[in-house]
């Protein structure tokens, strides 16, 4: 009955998240990643979709002068190309990817690298959840009286679709948007071209509104009031450059060669964001359009440029509203391609639970996505999927991690100054992206702090805290487990009479195998238990491990292979030591991204060899047992233990106490 149940499971699994994947076919890697033109479509789609409410928000807040947004466009396309450029930069220093996390890491400290990376994670949650509460609230724009309940629950259905989606994997998660995101390109370019084309005469006539705009604004505030006025509309639409750094933390995803595959992938990013920025508040301008209750700019833009098209113009209308709509749930992606990625890396280096570096068997992090379409989730609950207020708690952690980047650059471009010969221009234009970023930080939380901007700072600083908690644990844990490693050196340097390797097994003796995890004290220790308790009674010894494939390591053919001969090493170890104890030893290894299915594969083997097998594995027991041991550290052991046991198989744990 129970092998029924889990091949309905399997079945069931199989056709909403996939068949697993082999994580050591070579062509696994080609498989996987992108190619700069759906890389857009994923991770452009973010920084695209501000289009639909970037330049509007900064239109908006230069009410009784809405000329002077001819300025705040033209800046605002100089900082998309900036950040672009100095996100490229990023990129060649970076070939593996990890953007503000690791930058930041790398060349500021831990600390910094920590709440960079904690920011992003909080932003790509806050990414998820305004793509899709937006994405909604623009469809159900076309059913007058729609109840909310109906709109809030397409919402939640959004973020679990998409959390499916992505747990299929990336490929899968990107293709089905590729329609959507096209579609959006092909009529609002289509929009702002008309535009320009149909408006082009009163061109000179907006050049000569501009120019007395400004000399009226200066006469009645002043130059720097004139100054104000600008910086505070070009902050409002700040929103805009948010999603410009996901190439960079998405890079493992790319396909080779990386870094060229990243700068087309930028080039595309921008050069896309750039013109609908520009052509749209341009368009703005030129068809003089007002604010209308209920409707967004975008809405009316197309409503008027397109209501001489007769019955065509409607389609046309209705068609690009809804790509604008449905490209909102495109932006999500980001969040969920990237989110994890980030979250992955810092569990790597132990800020968070490591099992997040873990792959499933679609080849993604699971648990990352789990966690960031549960936050979502969460967060629209909280929310009741207001993007008004959505947007406050918007676009400030970006900023964050922006600034701590471009810092981190201009400090590497200043220290390798004497071996870099193109310095001045690298720094240049990363000190100028430093003090961009930082004047639209600073201004974003001036204005959005007390609407509700401190919620952001305060769950972010939560966030860095509980990480803080999280890696003393960590640290508290190695120093117990460094007392195991003197038994490492001791057998180093225990001097033994070398065996040949004529040692021959006895496939009738009673044979110790025992699961290992590296050359380490803790292995040792289970290897000298075994010996200590049952002394020769057992006269073979099979050691077994598996090299687990994680987020850190899935990076291409040659870390797979790195992966492979480190795992063989430790394992020869092992069996050389043995074998000069006068026992006869082997090892057997395998990689995977399951050490308790690899093991299960790899038992039929081992017992059809040696049936008089007694498996062994050794268990870290802490001083306290906790909540925060069990969440922290895995206990595979006992899984495996579980699995042998219902096989009829003898499995001994030993405990090690540290």
């Amino acid at each position: 009955m129970s092998e029924v149940r889990i091949s309905l499971l399997q079945r069931f699994k199989n056709i909403f998240i996939g068949k697993a994947r082999n994580p050591l076919d070579q062509k696994v890697f080609h498989h996987l990643s992108l190619i700069a033109f759906f890389a857009w479509v994923g991770l452009g789609a973010d920084g695209l979709s501000s289009s639909c409410y970037g330049p509007e928000e900064a239109f908006l807040a230069l009410k009784m002068h809405p000329h002077l947004s001819i300025f705040v466009a033209l800046a605002s396309c100089l900082t998309v190309f900036l950040i672009s450029a100095s996100y490229s930069q990023i990129i060649e220093l970076f070939p593996s990817g990890g953007g503000g996390y690791l930058v930041a890491t790398k060349l500021l400290s831990r600390s910094m690298g920590l709440v960079s990376g904690c920011a992003l994670l909080i932003d790509y949650v806050l990414t998820i959840t305004i793509s899709i509460a937006a994405g909604a609230d623009a469809i159900f724009s076309f059913i007058p009286g729609a109840p909310f309940a109906l709109k809030f629950g397409f919402a939640i259905f959004g973020v679990v679709l998409l959390s499916l989606l992505n747990i299929r994997g990336v490929k899968e998660s990107v293709i089905p948007l590729v329609p959507v995101f096209l579609l959006f390109i092909l009529t609002h370019v289509m929009v702002v071209i008309y535009t320009m084309f149909s408006q082009g005469s009163h061109l000179s006539l907006m050049i000569h509104h501009t120019v007395s705009d400004v000399h009226q604004t200066c006469s009645e505030i002043g130059l720097w009031g004139l100054v104000f006025l600008i910086l505070r509309a070009y902050s409002m639409g700040a929103g805009t450059f948010t999603g410009i750094e996901a190439v960079s933390n998405g890079l493992p995803i790319l396909r080779d060669p990386k870094v060229q595959t990243g700068k087309k992938t930028m080039r595309y990013m921008a050069v896309s964001l750039a013109f609908m920025v520009l052509g749209l508040m341009l368009a703005y301008l030129l068809m003089q359009l007002q604010p209308q209750v209920g409707k967004t700019l975008n809405a009316v833009l197309l409503g008027e440029t397109t209501k001489n098209w007769g019955h065509f113009g409607s389609i046309f209308t209705l068609v690009a509203l809804i790509s604008e709509a449905l490209l909102l749930f495109v932006a999500a992606q980001a969040g969920f391609l990237d989110g994890p990625r980030v979250l992955a890396s810092m569990a790597l280096d132990r800020w968070f639970p490591t099992r997040f570096s873990f792959l499933s068997d679609r080849l993604v992090t699971q648990n990352g996505i789990l966690l960031m379409g549960g936050a979502a989730l969460i967060t629209m609950i909280l929310t009741q999927g207001s993007v008004q207020f959505l947007v406050v708690l918007y676009s400030i952690n970006v900023f964050i991690t922006f600034c701590l980047s471009q810092a981190g650059m201009v400090r590497h471009w200043w220290e390798v100054r004497a071996k870099e010969s193109s310095w001045r221009k690298k720094l240049f234009i990363n000190g100028l992206g430093l003090s961009l970023t930082g004047l639209i930080l600073a201004s974003v939380v001036i204005l959005k702090f007390h609407e509700g901007g401190w919620i952001t700072l305060l769950v972010t600083g939560f966030l860095v805290s509980l990480a803080f908690l999280i890696k003393r644990h960590y640290l508290d844990a190695a120093k117990l487990l460094g007392r195991l490693e003197d038994l490492v050196q001791a057998t180093v340097l225990e001097k033994s009479e070398e065996k040949n390797d004529t040692i021959s097994a006895d496939p009738k003796a009673k044979t110790a195998i025992l699961l290992v995890n590296g050359f380490n004290g803790v292995g040792l220790h289970t290897l000298f238990g075994i010996v200590r308790h049952f002394g020769q009674e057992f006269r073979n010894f099979v050691f077994v491990e598996v090299g687990v494939i994680d987020a850190g390591n899935f990076k291409g053919t040659e870390e797979i292979g790195n992966l492979k001969v480190r795992t063989e090493g430790d394992i020869n170890r092992y069996v050389t030591y043995m074998k000069n104890q006068g026992f006869y030893a082997e090892g057997v290894y395998t990689l995977g991204i399951d050490v308790v299915s690899e093991v299960e594969k790899i038992i039929p083997s081992i017992l059809k060899r040696f049936p008089q097998a007694v498996f062994f594995g050794g268990q870290i027991v802490f001083p306290k047992d906790s909540l925060m041991t069990r969440w922290l550290h895995n206990y595979t052991v006992f899984s495996i233990q579980k699995r042998l046991y219902r096989q009829g198989i003898p499995f001994v744990i030993f405990p090690i106490r540290v």
